[in-house]
């Protein structure tokens, strides 16, 4: 099922035929609920674990060249490491995730996971209330992740690249690892098909 959000010039689908049980498109966004149980993680060290490869990913191919992608998640925690996320896919075994995430010390964080066979999971900081504006850029073949508290200033989280010659796909994703589940909004959403110039200096 194709899913069309007005800001963004490209269209989605849940992926893995893995979609949430309630999940709808407003005037302001995008909301969705993640199940209980759900996650996209690979645990280090090798031999690599697999956590429950069924979290919620709506995911569509952006237009060639660089971009900007950003949305204000809230997310209505319950449990531990229910997180709302913009999302990229390069396959099954690249991909990565910028989280607002619930703490074990029921915190509300921006957390970053990259995964390139296994997951690189790295915590931000705190973020005191329940949403925060998100970024991933896309810059060359690297991609760059931000988040903010106001959606004017942009604090940097981290740049990488995949090292793998894929189309990326790009967009939202919903998970309650060990909880019963959560309710997520993505809101002000926008898509700019322009290069981040300064990965440090607040734009």
């Amino acid at each position: 099922m194709t899913v069309n959000i007005p800001a963004l010039p490209f269209p989605l689908a849940w992926e893995g035929a893995v979609e949430p049980p309630k999940w709808r498109v407003t005037d302001a966004g995008l909301e969705a609920t993640a199940t209980g149980g759900t996650d996209w993680y690979v645990y280090a060290p090798a031999p690599a674990t697999h956590a429950p490869a069924n979290g919620a990913r709506l995911l569509g191919v952006p237009p060639e060249g660089d971009w900007q992608f950003s949305a204000r998640i809230t997310v209505g925690f319950n449990g531990k490491y229910d997180a709302g996320t913009l999302f990229l896919l390069a396959d099954d075994t690249h991909w990565s995730k910028l989280c607002f995430e619930y703490s074990p010390d029921e915190q509300g964080m921006v957390v970053s996971v990259v995964t390139r066979g296994v997951s690189d999971d790295a915590n931000a900081w705190n973020v005191d209330g329940d949403s925060v504006w998100m970024r991933v850029s896309r810059i060359g073949e690297g991609f760059a992740f931000h988040a903010s508290s106001d959606g004017q200033r942009w604090e940097f989280v981290r740049c990488f690249g995949f090292g793998v010659d894929a189309p990326i796909k790009a967009g939202f994703g919903v998970q309650a690892p060990e909880g019963q589940g959560c309710e997520v909004q993505f809101t002000d959403i926008t898509f700019k098909p322009e290069t981040l110039q300064d990965l440090r200096n607040g734009s």
